[in-house]
């Protein structure tokens, strides 16, 4: 099985030459850093946590597959407001995390996001 590329659509994946993410072989799905659209850094969050999440879905895993996040901020202060919507997405299944504090492509950009999830055979859970 070869690797299998995802995009987006985003206005940067062609000018840079990148993918949304990429579903490895073996199971691990790359999902490059994401930013989103709005006007806070709580609506730039969200909006990146759907790309994201669509990015997943396509590749056949969710948010409770991810295991590792990182999370890059030009003003570090901007992420505590973003918590609440990290806790909600990640749920019962919150993924190791980083939080970087960086220079984006765009100063518009309040936020980016990038996560690694590991797609894992699940069996007969219930009763």
């Amino acid at each position: 099985m070869e690797h299998i590329r995802i995009e987006s659509g985003g206005a940067y994946e062609p000018k840079i030459g990148y993918c949304r993410a990429v579903k490895t072989a073996d199971g691990w799905v790359h999902v490059a850093g994401t930013v989103g659209q709005g006007e806070t850094v709580v609506a730039q969050c969200r909006a990146a946590l759907d790309v994201i999440g669509k990015a997943l879905s396509e590749a056949g895993a969710s948010f409770a597959d991810v295991v590792r996040v990182h999370y890059i901020l030009p003003d570090v202060a901007d992420f505590e407001p973003c918590w609440p919507v990290l806790a909600e997405v990640f749920g019962a299944h919150p993924p190791a995390a980083t939080m970087f504090q960086a220079g984006l492509i765009d100063p518009a950009y309040k936020i980016e996001i990038e996560v690694t999830a590991k797609i894992v055979a699940r069996g007969n859970e219930g009763p």
